[in-house]
């Protein structure tokens, strides 16, 4: 047997075993053990109070059985009074910890959350898809929520009161109490029976949500080209089987509710019904008092409110339990993919030169998409890769930032392997701007700062302007205008300046540029290369190139046919060598020598 099994529903996205959830669970406690310990004092006090009721209530009954007059019943009243009042102050005042240590806890839970999916490689992000990362951030979190704020309070409330009634009871009367226990045991084999199978179905259950998400979303995204190919009624009979899995696995769970609550419903009852009847046989012999009966048996029936709550809750618990395993999970998943090297980690290399040694890279570990690639780019240096569709220039990109990892050989800059350093370092050192932007919610000013806190207002206009983003100039309301849905829309050249002007703000020493200005319409899109060419002066520029302007401006061109490295040098010397370039070069100019 493990000492921490983990389950996983997906390779790429484990769940926590028990024990990793436990102690996780132990450490969100401990860091707030005041409040918890605050919450538990208050909760015992409240039981304790409560308790003293029907304890002076079985005293009454003794007392006028034994003839004693109503003095002695009013103040036994009057004290059942106070223990009342008592309860409600503790029980409000326990309830207002409980609820703060929730939501504080609920914070810690969010934040350790995102700070370990931004902490993913992004190349891990990509494979495990946003729509099961979208549901732990959401679903399974907010289960996580309503279990600390609203069921916590309740749950030990509710522990807390079954021991103590209880023990009051056995104080009472031992055999009475022992009556009591034996009653309890049909909720306790339904419990069992409900706990044996209950986890894993909700487990499966949390991956049939994650999964009908991923698809849902697929399949919005990728509306059009669904549409072009003719493929809707493909993707709808997908969306209905992921649907059809959450219908089997959500009625599975509804199953074992059924079977639990009616068997809980009908053992309330025994134990009650046990301590009537063994107290009348034993009252009739003199054995217990009425007074003891009457309390053993309001006792009896005030278990069934913190049984009742408990089990009302254990079916959340259950739940929640399920969704706060697969919210550490993505902690398993940092933990094993963080960038981290056998030897000691070199948070700063020590210069921008970058090398590739025999790196190959493969996306299915069988068949390699980059093959046996040595290549040293130089500080200040502009490379132009070049090449046909599918030859590999966008898988070299992603090595170069670090993206991926080579499956062998080494990508380093200043002798440290790019895909170990921190993510903070490494976005200081290289930056990759692809053809996919992204534009967040919030204001220009919000979109811009990410990259720079500090930059000042003439920065961050200095460079929209650099990457020719003139229209930021008319916006209604300048840098505070707000983007998003609903909100102030760009179009695809616009938001894909905006991720240029990004970059230029981070300032990294080396920048790749893989299509960055695909979306730009050739004239505007030489115009910014140039712009940026002047702006990036002395740092490293690696750009992926269909348009072989580009290229004719660089300091060195490389081409890259089938994964490998097969042409390296300037514009002027591969067209002279009248190889795959130089066929590049006359196809894109239809035979002219300098462009246009």
């Amino acid at each position: 047997m493990t000492s921490d099994p983990t389950v996983t529903d997906d390779p790429a996205l484990p769940v926590a075993g028990r024990s990793r959830t436990l102690r996780a669970a132990r450490d969100l406690v401990r860091r707030d053990r005041r409040a918890f310990t605050a919450m538990l004092l208050l909760n015992a006090l409240a039981v304790a109070a409560g308790l003293v009721g029907p304890w002076l209530l079985g005293q009454i009954i003794n007392h006028v059985q034994d003839g004693a007059g109503v003095r002695a019943v009013d103040r036994l009243a009057l004290w059942i009074l106070v223990a009342a009042v008592v309860q409600l102050l503790l029980v409000r005042y326990a309830r207002h910890v409980g609820f703060r240590f929730g939501e504080r806890t609920l914070a810690r839970v969010r934040e350790q959350f995102v700070d370990r999916t931004l902490a993913l490689p992004v190349s891990t992000v990509e494979r495990v898809g946003t729509g099961d990362l979208a549901v732990r951030g959401t679903t399974d979190v907010g289960a996580v929520g309503t279990a600390l704020r609203d069921a916590s309070a309740d749950v030990f409330i509710a522990a807390l009161q079954v021991p103590l009634i209880l023990g009051a009871v056995f104080l009472v009367s031992p055999l009475l109490g022992a009556c009591g226990v034996v009653g309890l045991a049909g909720i306790w084999a339904a419990v069992r029976w409900y706990l044996r199978r209950a986890h894993t179905a909700y487990l499966a259950e949390g991956k049939a949500n994650a999964a009908l998400a991923e698809e849902l979303a697929a399949t919005a995204a990728g509306a059009r080209t669904i549409e072009a190919f003719g493929l809707e009624q493909r993707h709808v009979a997908r969306c209905l089987e992921a649907i059809d899995t959450c219908y089997r696995t959500r009625s599975r769970t509804l199953r074992l509710r059924t079977v639990l609550f009616p068997s809980v419903d009908i053992s309330y009852v025994i134990p009650v019904v046990g301590v009537l009847l063994l107290g009348g046989v034993l009252h009739d012999r003199g054995l217990v008092s009425l007074g003891a009966v009457a309390a053993s048996a309001l006792y009896m029936r005030q278990l069934s409110q913190p049984l009742d709550t408990l089990l009302q809750w254990l079916e959340l618990l259950q739940s929640s339990g399920a969704s706060f395993a697969r919210v550490e999970g993505v902690g398993l998943l940092s933990g094993a993919q963080a960038r981290t090297s056998p030897a000691p980690v070199v948070d700063h290399p020590a210069d921008n030169r970058i090398e590739l040694a025999h790196v190959c890279y493969s996306y299915d570990g069988l068949h390699h998409v980059v093959r046996d690639i040595d290549l040293t780019v130089r500080p200040g240096e502009r490379l132009v890769v070049v090449g046909p569709s599918g030859a590999g220039k966008t898988t070299l990109s992603r090595l170069l930032a670090g993206v991926d990892k080579p499956r062998t050989g080494t990508v380093t800059v200043g002798g440290v392997p790019v895909f170990d350093l921190p993510p903070s370092t490494l976005r200081s050192q290289v930056a990759l701007v692809t053809q996919e932007h992204h534009v967040f919610i919030g204001t220009l000013r919000d979109n811009l700062s990410m990259a720079a806190p500090g930059a000042t207002d003439a920065e961050l206009t200095q460079a929209l302007a650099a990457v020719g983003a003139h229209w930021a100039a008319r916006l209604p309301e300048g840098l505070e205008t707000k983007l998003g849905a609903h909100r102030h829309h760009l179009t695809g050249s616009q938001a894909q300046q905006l991720s240029l002007a990004r970059v230029l703000l981070a300032d990294p020493h080396t920048l790749i540029l893989d299509e960055a200005t695909a979306l730009l319409d050739p004239r505007t899109a030489r115009r910014t290369e140039r712009t940026l060419a002047k702006v990036l002066e002395g740092r490293t520029v690696i750009a992926i190139a269909h348009r072989l302007h580009t290229a004719h401006d660089a300091d060195r061109v490389a081409v890259m046919e089938d994964g490998r490295l097969t042409e390296l040098g300037s514009h002027d010397e591969l067209v002279a060598a009248d190889g795959a370039y130089a066929a590049l070069w006359r196809s894109w100019h239809g035979g002219s020598a300098i462009p246009s």
